[in-house]
Formats: structure tokens, C-alpha cells, sequence
């Protein structure tokens, strides 16, 4: 289903009856991020994906800011009678989810955060990441995007991930090549973890009940998420062995399996 809001032509889908999860992907990915969790929990959860700015079939006109995103997203759940919910984010996603629980704390029932950061905390390292930002989206623009998707998906971020079955290697891949120059590029520079409003002062006054998960081998996300659980007030930290920064991936079924524990204690309490 389509909506616009400003100048963005937002795609989102609609599967399931039961609590609703709401699930947002990362940098480079789509709705068909989360085509696994979908097919074994729609029986039990409505889950709502969207497609954020920049990415799949969501149509994006010019920049935007986190912020904005947020409020378009939440625009799309008062459209369809959306009252609370659970958020589940990866990476860029995790990032968006987590401001969005800065926003509109009250809608939320749980958050999950995969592998994902309240962005940076000095101004010089904000300062430094929106430089590194630009240089990828003048890469994307200048080199076209299968030429960038190479790299990308060459970055030790990924490295794990050359352990999975072909198969699962080449749906990644094809993913991210259905996304266009124009849309990464755009959401680097505007929603990239320098751009971000950074959240760590204000953890704390976070207490929505939130479930921290990172991957073993993502020791960058890990140092993150340790100090992320010593600010939030309701949180707990599940770090999964043998696993890098893409854990629905690269674990699909731990994954699955602790999101649905974590959501139906979370209901049940």
C-alpha cells in the first residue's frame, strides 16, 4: 500500500492478525528484509513493514531528516488505526526505531534494537561521520550502484555473512541491488548516524521495555549495546554467539524465536 506524506510516496505492507509489530530494515535493505520472520510469525502477530525513504519502493523527493521520518511513520500507523504497538529495528532501522521511542514513547508496548546505536555522542565525531557519509554517497553516485554494493558488501561490518549458504548470500545481494543510486545517496546524507540526533543523554528517560541484540563476532556493536544497557531504565541485553552484525540473517530462527519470547512476556506482564 502506498500514502504520501510531503514529499515522500511511502510503501508499506500489512500481513496478520494479533498484536501488531511494526519492523524496519537497514541501510541497503527493503520490506523483503524481513520475507523469513514474516512467514513464520504472520500466524501469530499482524506485522506492519515500510519501506523507509531511499529504499524500495518507497519514492523519495529530497532529503529528510530522522525526525521527519519518525513522523511520517507515525503518520502511517494512525492511518490504519495503529494505537501501540511493538518496534523491532536493525542497524539503520534500529537507529530510526529508537528515535522513534524518543518521540512517542507512549505508543510503544516493547522496542527491540538489533545491532543498532543512539548515534554518536561528541559533535567531532558527528562532524567526521557526515564527511565519511558524503564520500559513500559521492562513491554511489559516481561509480553507479553495483560497483558500490560490491564494496559494501566487502566491509568487515559483513564478514560473517561470507559463511552463509549461497543461496541466502545471493538474496542479499539482489536486494541490495534493487535499490537505486539516488535513494542510498539520499539517505546517507540524511539519516546517516552523524546526521542523527544523537540519543545518549537521554537513555535514561527511556522505560519502555527494550530487548538489546547483538551478534558475538560485531564487537563494535557489542561495546555499544553494553554501555546502551547500563542508561536504559527496562532493558535487556542478548548477545548471540557466533553471529555478526546481521542476526535475522544470519540466525534467523534464534532471532524469530527471542523477538516472540521477548513481545509475549512483554504482553503478558
Amino acid at each position: 500500500m502506498r500514502i504520501k506524506r510531503s514529499n515522500i510516496d511511502y510503501w508499506y505492507e500489512i500481513y496478520g492478525e494479533g498484536e501488531t509489530i511494526v519492523l524496519l530494515h537497514g541501510f541497503t535493505g527493503s520490506t523483503d528484509t524481513w520475507s523469513h520472520y514474516l512467514q513464520q510469525y504472520q500466524s501469530t502477530f499482524k506485522i506492519i513493514l515500510i519501506d523507509l525513504p531511499g529504499h524500495g519502493k518507497t519514492v523519495t523527493g529530497s532529503p529528510i531528516t530522522m525526525e521527519q521520518c519518525c513522523e511520517d511513520i507515525h503518520a502511517i500507523l494512525a492511518e490504519n488505526q495503529v494505537e501501540t504497538f511493538h518496534l523491532v529495528g536493525y542497524s539503520m532501522g534500529g537507529r530510526i526505531a529508537l528515535t522513534y521511542a524518543m518521540l512517542y514513547q507512549h505508543q510503544l508496548q516493547s522496542l527491540v534494537l538489533e545491532s543498532a546505536s543512539p548515534g554518536l555522542e561528541l559533535v567531532e565525531e558527528r562532524e567526521e561521520r557526515i564527511k565519511q557519509d558524503e564520500l559513500l554517497a559521492t562513491k554511489i553516485e559516481q561509480e553507479g550502484l553495483e560497483l558500490f554494493i560490491d564494496y559494501w558488501e566487502n566491509i568487515p561490518l559483513f564478514t560473517s555473512q561470507k559463511q552463509l549458504q549461497p543461496s541466502i548470500q545471493e538474496r542479499i545481494r539482489k536486494e541490495r541491488l534493487s535499490q537505486t543510486e539516488e535513494g542510498l545517496a539520499l539517505s546517507l546524507r540524511s539519516m546517516g548516524t552523524g546526521s542523527q540526533p544523537s540519543w545518549w543523554a537521554k537513555l535514561s528517560n527511556l522505560n519502555t521495555p527494550v530487548l538489546l541484540l547483538v551478534g558475538e563476532l560485531d564487537q563494535k556493536f557489542v561495546a555499544i549495546n553494553k554501555r546502551m544497557q547500563k542508561r536504559l531504565q527496562n532493558s535487556t541485553l542478548k548477545i548471540i554467539s557466533n553471529t555478526g552484525h546481521a542476526i535475522h540473517v544470519e540466525q534467523t530462527e534464534i532471532f524469530g524465536k527471542m523477538v516472540e519470547e521477548f513481545i509475549l512476556e512483554v504482553s503478558n506482564t
